[in-house]
């Protein structure tokens, strides 16, 4: 087994290099490929924040469910579940692929320091490098708290959705109305951490098209 992980790990990163190769051919550089993931992932958490609130609206209307067609109710929320699953995984597959490229660039970068034959110019990249590098680590962090944050969120809204799907009754709705406030609680949570990654996006970004 570890050898077939160490044989995929090799054929990803192969494949990751022969992709940065080719963008760079027609200039599109690392640098370029990274800012474009980096709005890539904003936008990505963008909509999961959205979807992550509307499937909190589906759980408050359901547990204020005062008649009419409760199995409506309950495949409202349990679509918003799912939808606010794929866009978690969609979140965590964006994170993924700025660390691939942003590895790849901050590598290229170290070594070509070395090709510098004015120590001012060499001084100057290693400063811009240093920096680039601390903007990153701020981002980077702040979306994987957030994608983390999102972890026990969907557990939650799994476990009501499984309880409701075998006992979708007037007595199960009034057993979960008193976890309203702790769950409204933990997605206001959510959105603050995906608010403060999306600002380090943001500023990330701008950084990097000021620096050009």
């Amino acid at each position: 087994m570890p050898y077939l992980v160490l044989l995929t790990s090799l054929l990803l990163a192969a494949c990751s290099t022969a992709y940065y190769g080719a963008m760079e051919k027609v200039g599109f550089h690392k640098r370029d490929i990274l800012v474009h993931r980096i709005e890539k992932a904003r936008e990505e958490q963008d909509e999961a924040k959205e979807q992550f609130q509307t499937a909190l609206e589906k759980f408050s209307a359901l547990t204020q469910f005062h008649g009419g067609d409760l199995q409506n109710k309950y495949e409202e929320l349990a679509a918003a579940y799912e939808a606010s699953a794929d866009k978690a995984e969609a979140v965590r597959k964006r994170i993924a692929d700025i660390e691939d490229v942003a590895e790849a660039l901050f590598e290229e970068w170290q070594e070509e320091l070395a090709q510098y034959h004015d120590p001012s110019l060499r001084a100057q990249s290693a400063r811009r490098l240093a920096e680039t590098r601390r903007r990153y680590q701020r981002l980077i962090a702040a979306m994987k708290r957030a994608a983390a944050k999102m972890d026990p969120v969907l557990a939650m809204f799994h476990d009501r959705v499984l309880f409701l799907k075998h006992n979708l009754n007037a007595r199960a709705i009034a057993s979960l109305q008193g976890e309203l406030d702790r769950i409204e609680d933990d997605v206001a949570t959510l959105i603050k951490e995906m608010e403060r990654a999306i600002a380090e996006a943001d500023s990330f970004i701008r950084a990097m098209r000021t620096e050009g």
